[in-house]
């Protein structure tokens, strides 16, 4: 989102990524597959391909797509987990779309124009990604290959993990009439390109080239290993999401970032007005027993007192202003996945998982990179491992609030039921009604 920072190398790319929004919509169309057209301007299509500028553009329009505007997956991201689980309060039931999914089961259908924008902007981010990707290779810079091979495929993997998160099957592909696999397989679809990602980027350094020519604030490699990390817990696979963690550089940073012209999406649409929604309360939406210590300073990071009557909370966090950039991933998560790690793999290690939660537990926000920090006393041992991993939901939670991955993990920590308003969510109308392979609606 902002490209205030490399202004210079965003100027020279401008008509590069207008060119490429326009071809994009051509090829891509409004529902997840690919169309078959007969294209009148296939040079220009070969043209942005065949250049690192062309392809810049393209890489850089992923990242537009995912996190600029109401339509974009980061919004619908945040605001459809935080609806379902409690974290947010609708303020206008008038906002449809945002009232469906608040009030949850049978009133989520097809038509859910959030879900189904997500839907959408996924598969079109993947697809696009598919073509950097594939043309990346044939540049005579490796190391700028390399680069643009990363950059596209963090949004690749973010946006088939998000369809992961919320759908139970999910397209193996983009096509015409695409058939689907189960959620897991869609999870480790996402490792699978990461790893050919790190292998390119081992092979060939990313380029400083690179590295100046796209928006700031994406550390490529870290933001890798961190997405590998989560969508491998995901999975089940805690050796994979264990090393994966250990990989990542934990004083390093991974945002996407904004600016007056591009802002912070939660915040235009909803800290900067009071129509759409704002936080429950200071429990981030959590029960009674596992609800946030009074004394924990990232209660007071996320949410603030807002002094009107209709809504006593506001958003904090990373909405506070225009240009708050929005993280990623956290530190916190890197460590909470640890600790997850630890506690649920064959034989539990109950005494590493407590010394990684206790590392989040502890943490004061001057010794973290977002100022995310509960700063609280130690957790005590010894716990069973029930309580251990009722600890890392409840502190995973916290940590991670707004961040879009609660339904994900109710479901695995085997939350009641209760505490969401739906498990999974139907697939759009435009899917239904033109891929005949569309898997039937879970039950909620």
């Amino acid at each position: 989102m902002n490209y205030s920072s490399r202004k210079i190398n965003y100027m020279n790319l401008k008509n590069s990524i207008a060119a490429y929004m326009c071809l994009m919509t051509l090829l891509f169309g409004i529902s997840s597959c690919k169309k078959d057209y007969t294209d009148p301007s296939r040079a220009t299509e070969d043209k942005v391909f065949s250049s690192a500028k062309g392809l810049t553009g393209v890489a850089t329009g992923l990242q537009r797509v995912y996190s600029l505007g109401r339509g974009s997956s980061l919004y619908n991201l945040v605001s459809i987990n935080g609806l379902s689980t409690n974290e947010l309060f609708l303020l206008n039931p008038g906002n449809l779309p945002e009232f469906q999914l608040i009030s949850g089961g049978s009133l989520v259908d097809g038509t859910n124009t959030m879900l189904a924008g997500l839907w959408t902007t996924s598969n079109k981010i993947v697809y696009d990604a598919d073509l950097v990707i594939a043309n990346a290779g044939n540049l005579p810079d490796k190391g700028y290959a390399s680069g643009l091979i990363g950059y596209a495929t963090i949004f690749k993997a973010l946006s088939i993990g998000n369809m992961s998160m919320f759908w139970t099957d999910v397209p193996v592909g983009t096509g015409a009439n695409v058939s689907f696999s189960n959620r897991t397989a869609g999870f480790n679809r996402a490792i699978t390109s990461i790893d050919q990602a790190l292998a390119a980027i081992t092979a060939n350094p990313i380029s400083a080239a690179f590295t100046s020519s796209v928006p700031a604030g994406i550390d490529v490699v870290n933001t890798l290993q961190a997405l590998k990390a989560r969508y491998s817990l995901y999975a089940g696979n805690y050796s994979h999401a264990l090393a994966a963690a250990n990989a990542v550089d934990l004083s390093k940073r991974s945002t996407l970032n904004a600016d007056a012209q591009n802002p912070n999406v939660i915040f235009d649409v909803c800290t900067s007005n009071f129509n759409v929604y704002q936080p429950k309360d200071s429990t981030l939406g959590l029960p009674a027993a596992i609800e946030p210590d009074l004394a924990d300073k990232r209660v007071a990071f996320y949410v603030g007192l807002s002094g009107a009557a209709a809504y006593r909370w506001v958003i904090r966090g990373f909405a506070t202003g225009a240009t708050s950039s929005y993280p990623i991933y956290l530190p916190g998560e890197i460590t909470l996945i640890k600790a997850e790690c630890y506690a649920r793999q064959a034989s539990p290690d109950l005494s590493n998982a407590l010394i990684e939660l206790n590392k989040v537990v502890t943490k004061t926000p001057s010794s973290d990179p977002f100022g995310v920090g509960a700063d609280l006393p130690a957790i005590s041992g010894p716990l069973t491992q029930a309580e251990v991993l009722d600890q890392i939901y409840r502190h995973r939670s916290i940590e991670l609030y707004m961040s879009g991955l609660r339904l994900e993990d109710s479901r695995r920590f085997n939350r009641p039921a209760a505490e969401r308003k739906r498990t999974f969510f139907p697939y759009p109308f435009r899917e239904r009604d033109n891929n005949p392979n569309t898997p039937a609606d879970p039950a909620g």
